[in-house]
């Protein structure tokens, strides 16, 4: 496999993109490749310096959508051959046609696929592509990735404000500005096109009010009330916001360990640049003063193993714990028979009452904490006798 670099810059280094070594090992195992993620988060700079031999084609453009549209059999004909079909959950008819295609031919790598809207595109993969295709998803930059450019901010507040976008960085631009348009281009393209919504404000309220509630439990009544909108619309809008990669929801964990257990997921921005925007935190002494300042430093822990988990293709599984009595775990991850358990906090002191929910986990599940972890909002590590404590740019 060659080197790759999937971000070049004018003024920076080389960011090189973690997620490109398994891409390129797959495409030699699977007949089609697919790739999601939110719009800018680097899909078609990553698919055409990796693929660089193929053929590109966006289906964005209208053109190539009406030929593909009108008559996919021609168009495939003659964009059958080592192509990267950009946005291609737009002409969801190509898919069967593919299907056929790389049945027939049996070459590895045949297909890459790109798609920003993640149901559209995966309930046509699911219908027509299962067991043909390796389906990845690239989020904006992790902190390993922000490092190998030398990108990643020396301090919590600038690393939030800024956010992980590539554009932020390739093209300069202040985080105020790309995230204003940012979301007016997405209102006006995707949630148009995935719902039916009149009033783009009343959306836009509904988004900040996601992010007022960013680390906590999901309350659809109360989100919906406080919106002025149904139960069932609330509903309908997450998914959207979830199909864009918006938003997740990080889910609990179930196990009783004899204890009440919440069943409720907690919802967090993909994006804290994106998630400071809505929230009108505009330099460091807001964000510093903002009461919600510990729940910002909680969605960029917990959304970086997020990104690492995908850009990696580590499979693992994240959830929450807590109990009737408020006893919480922010994240936990099971291996083997244990699990890892992490505790986040944005104080840049570490204190002994930090370790008090893991303490309490590690007993009722009757020692099923396998390792221990703080992170917090310092920078140096240390290692205790039961737990480990990292800074937050070394997770």
């Amino acid at each position: 496999m060659p080197i790759f670099a999937a971000g070049i810059f004018d003024n920076m280094n080389f960011v090189i993109r973690d997620i490109e070594k398994v891409v390129w090992e797959q495409s030699t195992k699977f007949p089609v490749i697919a790739l999601t993620g939110p719009r800018q988060s680097g899909k078609t700079t990553l698919l055409k310096t990796l693929f660089k031999g193929y053929t590109y084609i966006s289906l964005e453009d209208p053109n190539n959508r009406a030929f593909a549209d009108i008559d996919p059999v021609a168009f495939l004909n003659l964009y059958s051959d080592k192509v990267i079909l950009d946005e291609v959950q737009r002409v969801p008819s190509l898919f069967s046609y593919i299907q056929t295609i790389v049945d027939n031919s049996g070459i590895m790598g045949q297909f890459i696929l790109s798609g920003s809207q993640n149901f559209q595109l995966l309930n046509s993969i699911t219908q027509s592509l299962a067991g043909r295709v390796a389906l990845f998803k690239l989020l904006p930059f992790d902190f390993g990735e922000m490092k190998s450019g030398n990108l990643l901010a020396d301090n919590v507040a600038d690393a939030c404000l800024n956010g992980f976008y590539p554009a932020v960085f390739d093209r300069s631009i202040k985080p105020g500005v790309f995230y204003s348009n940012y979301i007016q281009t997405y209102v006006e393209r995707d949630v148009t096109e995935l719902t039916s919504i009149r009033d783009t404000r009343q959306f836009r309220t509904f988004v900040s009010l996601c992010a007022g509630r960013v680390g906590q439990l999901l309350n659809l009544n109360s989100l919906a009330n406080e919106c002025g909108i149904s139960q069932p619309t609330a509903k309908s809008w997450l998914s959207v916001l979830e199909s864009s990669y918006i938003i997740f929801q990080l889910q609990p964990y179930y196990q009783n360990f004899n204890k009440r257990i919440v069943k409720t997921p907690k919802l967090y921005f993909y994006d804290t640049g994106l998630l400071c925007h809505v929230l009108g935190i505009r330099n460091a002494d807001t964000f510093h003063s903002s009461p919600t300042k510990g729940n910002i430093f909680e969605n960029l822990i917990i959304a970086e193993y997020q990104k690492k988990n995908a850009h990696q293709y580590l499979h693992n599984d994240y959830w929450f714990w807590r109990d009737s009595n408020g006893h919480e775990i922010d994240l936990l991850t099971q291996n083997g028979n244990a699990f890892d358990i992490f505790e986040i906090k944005s104080t840049q002191t570490v204190m002994t009452e930090h370790f008090k929910g893991m303490n309490f986990f590690d007993e009722a599940s009757d020692g099923l904490a396998g390792t221990k972890t703080l992170i917090y909002g310092g920078d140096q590590n240390q290692k205790r006798t039961d737990y480990s404590v990292l800074g937050w740019r070394n997770i």
